[in-house]
């Protein structure tokens, strides 16, 4: 009986450490307002976007690739990497085409984190922010 009341301790242990293993891969972020967006979703998306550049240029992203700040590419918080997104700024009509190939933002009321190139040709740079709509044009590599 002794073996297996220590296999049993031991299995108990075991189980609570991989639970509790798992709980550590949550998002880093959190919203309450928030919707996860799928890449073949026919409608579009609206919020805030705002951009990220000299901080992180040259970091590793979370696809992997090196962030170049001056390269059309953003970060969404659920759309899979390689989704290609139209974004327009709903006050000049202006638009780019970006890649996703990053997580973010990072705070509750913004919807993309835009490559500085990417804010610069949408004419956000002043400000910091601006209101656009997302559409989906190409949801990347099939997985």
């Amino acid at each position: 009986m002794t073996i297996s009341r220590q296999a049993g301790t031991a299995f108990c242990v075991l189980t609570v450490l991989t639970v509790a293993g798992c709980a550590g891969s949550a998002p880093r972020f959190t919203s309450k307002n928030f919707e996860p967006a799928s890449a073949t979703s026919s409608h579009q998306l609206q919020g805030i976007a705002s951009y990220y550049a000299d901080e992180f240029n040259g970091r590793t992203t979370s696809n992997g690739e090196v962030f170049d700040m001056h390269k059309l590419t953003a970060a969404h918080r659920t759309l899979p990497f390689g989704t290609v997104v139209r974004v327009t700024h709903t006050q000049n009509g202006r638009s780019v085409v970006v890649r996703i190939n990053d997580r973010g933002p990072f705070k509750d009321d913004r919807v993309i984190d835009l490559s500085l190139e990417g804010a610069r040709q949408i004419g956000m740079i002043a400000n910091g922010t601006a209101p656009v709509t997302l559409e989906i044009l190409d949801s990347g590599p099939s997985r």
